[in-house]
């Protein structure tokens, strides 16, 4: 009989060896749940950058691709960061197309901070946000957002306390996974004058930024004074354009930063998704009245889901962008939200995934649960119903 396998994984990476996404996701499985925990739609994106990609395919565009992108797809970026911001990147030394924005924010962090360097993070936070600080060996430090009314604000103190003298990076998510707040400009401009202040670099990830509602803006944190030298952006086509599964993500910023990018990134994947990359850059260049139609549709589906929420009797917050509400189970008798989403499949049929995970002081998050609102109209009309019976009894 062998002996058990020992955990050979080093250390600073032993915490992230799994991810809930994985748990929530197999026991949706099991009990054939609808699966509201992962953020990924269930219907494709505009046919004709369907289309697009089939004719790369057909075409032979199916080798390695330039390490720094496709030049068509890196020029169509450049142009809708200059159409939406006045950021003016050139797209030649100022763009790196990457395996997705999570390539992009490790080999953002990977490239630009040293070991022993201190990475602040605003929590909940985007899992792998910790485990890159964790793969540069970095340090990392969180301020967790403060309850504001129905939504959630960034707290300005507990982030000014937390910078120190080995602060390298600050990473930025709005609008924000998992709680889907959007931050206001008021915020940003204080957070600037920090990043300025302390000469930190500011990683943002703004992979949401189509997605707002109810007529919040989002703001480029590049465009505010003193930050364009600073920032590194980063976004992709996988919210955007409903292709989770192509990994067609970019980093932008001074050609400085975006080097160091490049170095880290180019050992990570080297390049990917060839064919899809001219595919992204007609929907960049050809279908924004499709991504506007998106977002009010989200919009639509946040209601459905909100009113489900309050219906079940769960005190709900946020919902300013992005695909995600959270729900407070408190109010309905619960308080582990781990726990809570553990049963939900089989209780009802429905999963969801705690917050607590995504940060650092679980304590505090403990009865708040993500769901996602990205279905389609019929799922998530049977999401809702099934969310309803959650305040009756015997559920």
């Amino acid at each position: 009989m062998s002996a058990t396998p020992r955990n050979r994984t080093v250390s600073r990476l032993q915490p992230f060896a799994s991810t809930i996404f994985a748990e929530m996701t197999a026991l949706a499985v099991e009990h054939d749940a609808i699966n509201l925990g992962q953020g990924f739609p269930d219907t494709d994106g505009p046919s004709s950058m369907l289309d697009t990609a089939r004719a790369a395919i057909a075409d032979g565009l199916n080798q390695y691709p330039p390490g720094p992108g496709m030049p068509v797809l890196r020029r169509a970026v450049a142009a809708d960061r200059l159409a939406r911001y006045g950021l003016d990147h050139d797209p030649d030394s100022e763009v790196l197309i990457t395996v997705g924005a999570t390539e992009a924010i490790s080999a953002a962090i990977l490239g630009l901070v040293e070991p022993g360097e201190e990475v602040v993070l605003i929590e909940p936070y985007y899992d792998s946000y910790a485990a890159s600080v964790a793969l540069a060996g970095a340090v990392r430090r969180t301020v967790p957002l403060v309850p504001a009314g129905e939504s959630f604000a960034v707290d300005l103190d507990g982030l000014r306390d937390a910078v120190t003298t080995k602060t390298r990076m600050l990473v930025l998510n709005t609008p924000h996974n998992p709680t889907g707040t959007v931050f206001t400009r008021e915020e940003l401009e204080a957070i600037a004058r920090l990043a300025c202040e302390h000469d930190l670099l500011v990683l943002s990830d703004e992979v949401y930024e189509h997605l707002v509602f109810d007529g919040r803006t989002h703001t480029a944190v590049a465009t505010l004074p003193g930050m364009y030298e600073r920032t590194v952006s980063v976004s992709s086509a996988a919210k955007t354009f409903n292709v989770t599964g192509w990994k067609i993500g970019w980093a932008c910023g001074p050609a400085e930063l975006i080097d160091a990018v490049r170095t880290a990134k180019q050992y990570m994947s080297f390049v990917g998704g060839g064919p899809f990359q001219p595919a992204v850059a007609h929907a960049l260049t050809h279908e924004q009245q499709w991504v506007t139609q998106l977002r009010d549709s989200l919009q639509t589906k946040r209601d459905v889901l909100y009113d489900a929420l309050v219906a079940a009797g769960l005190e709900v917050r946020s919902g300013g962008g992005t695909y995600y509400l959270c729900a407070d189970i408190t109010g309905i008798g619960e308080h582990d939200g781990i726990e809570f989403c553990r049963d939900l499949p089989a209780r009802i049929g429905v999963a969801g995934v705690p917050v607590s995970v995504f940060t650092d002081h679980p304590e505090q998050w403990k009865p708040l649960v993500r769901f996602a609102f990205c279905k389609q109209d019929h799922v998530l009309a049977e999401a809702a119903r099934r969310l309803r019976t959650l305040g009756k009894p015997g559920s």
